[in-house]
């Protein structure tokens, strides 16, 4: 039986939802991988200094692409990262007999569209990125890249009147810090990609599993928790075990986030007096109104962008107890990384960490 998401139907449907910003046929596109790539660099060196943190995979590569680029390679990792939970479904669908074979048919192409409307749409925001989760096991020259979807960065210039050196570097600092986070902490990487792992694996395609879940959603509603908070639809289908990963992702994703804002702000405080600017517009960019905010909600981005905010806030309560030091220690075992409820409550986090103890929601995988 073919997979149960049409991966061809979401590549089509993403890049059509895409588009083409005009920028990209300007004279300004052409400038800027040269830009990136010598700013990209700049931005390593002044992460470091501030963090401590020291890439341990040699000098980070950047590379523009516009919105198909990101697209092709985001359903390629998609279809990579969902493979078991495609595996299992197919192997539920199949069990199913002469019913199995067309609710396999039409399944397909409805996750397949679903996934090209996600896909193509975020390639309209998204400004860059450095994802552990987007590598191609058979091509090592395409790993540890950061990328800076041009089109979108030229638009976002142009239409705030954002100095182009200054907001590049903001943008490269962000992204540069990400990649300290994963290649400068020897563990980081491997305990991410093991949570992930762990998460997917759990996942239960029983429809069944799914109409359950839809009424334990109901009844969080009715008693006025939003029930997608905490991770998008994957919430809904997680398992006791698996939320308890979700819990961990939700965290560690939180601390990253918010160190990312907090690194490049600070790194570039005497190079990029327009910080401030960018900083608002991103984070009203991030607020979502209308049929988009219920769209960010649903796929779980909503709970992304919160990330930013309850990170920052995590970093500068720890700072204000213990100093930098004190949060240092987020970056000495996995163990120590917070959970997502000390991410909400940082003062638990805190007084974890002086004793020196591990958490439950917190051990190495």
């Amino acid at each position: 039986m073919p997979e149960p998401v049409a991966w061809d139907l979401a590549e089509r449907v993403a890049l059509r939802v895409a588009g083409r910003e005009p920028l990209e046929d300007s004279y300004l596109y052409a400038s800027l991988h040269a830009d990136f790539e010598e700013l990209t660099a700049q931005a390593e060196a002044m992460v470091e200094a501030e963090t401590g943190l020291r890439s341990l995979a040699g000098p980070a590569r950047a590379r523009v692409t516009n919105r198909q680029g990101w697209v092709l390679a985001n359903v390629a990792s998609f279809e990579r990262l969902l493979r078991p939970v495609t595996i299992r479904l197919s192997a539920s669908l199949e069990q199913g007999g002469a019913l199995g074979a067309p609710m396999a048919k039409v399944g397909r192409s409805v996750a397949g569209t679903q996934v090209g409307l996600l896909l193509g749409w975020m390639s309209t925001r998204v400004l860059g990125q450095y994802d552990q989760l987007l590598i191609e096991e058979e091509s090592p020259e395409e790993q540890d890249i950061v990328y800076y979807i041009g089109p979108n960065v030229l638009a976002l210039e142009q239409r705030y009147g954002f100095p182009p050196q200054e907001f590049r570097l903001w943008l490269a600092l962000h992204e540069v810090t990400h990649r300290s986070q994963f290649t400068g902490v020897p563990w980081m990487r491997g305990h991410f990609l093991a949570l992930v792992e762990q998460t997917l694996a759990g996942v239960d395609p029983d429809p069944h599993r799914l109409l359950e879940a839809l009424r334990r959603a109901t009844e969080q509603v009715r008693a006025g928790h939003n029930p997608l908070d905490d991770g998008g639809l994957l919430s809904l289908l997680a398992g006791p075990e698996q939320y308890e990963a979700i819990q961990q992702v939700g965290g560690m994703m939180s601390l990253l986030e918010g160190h990312g804002d907090v690194t490049m702000n600070r790194a570039g405080a005497d190079r990029i007096p327009s910080a401030g600017r960018f900083n608002r517009v991103l984070h009203q960019r991030r607020r979502q109104r209308g049929p988009v905010r219920v769209l960010s909600t649903l796929v779980g981005i909503e709970a992304k962008m919160r990330q930013y905010e309850a990170g920052e806030r995590f970093i500068a309560a720890v700072e204000e107890a213990g100093g930098p030091e004190l949060l240092a220690t987020v970056w000495t075992a996995p163990a120590m990384l917070p959970s997502m409820p000390e991410i909400r409550d940082p003062a638990t986090w805190i007084e974890r960490a002086r004793a020196g103890a591990p958490a439950g929601q917190g051990r190495a995988v």
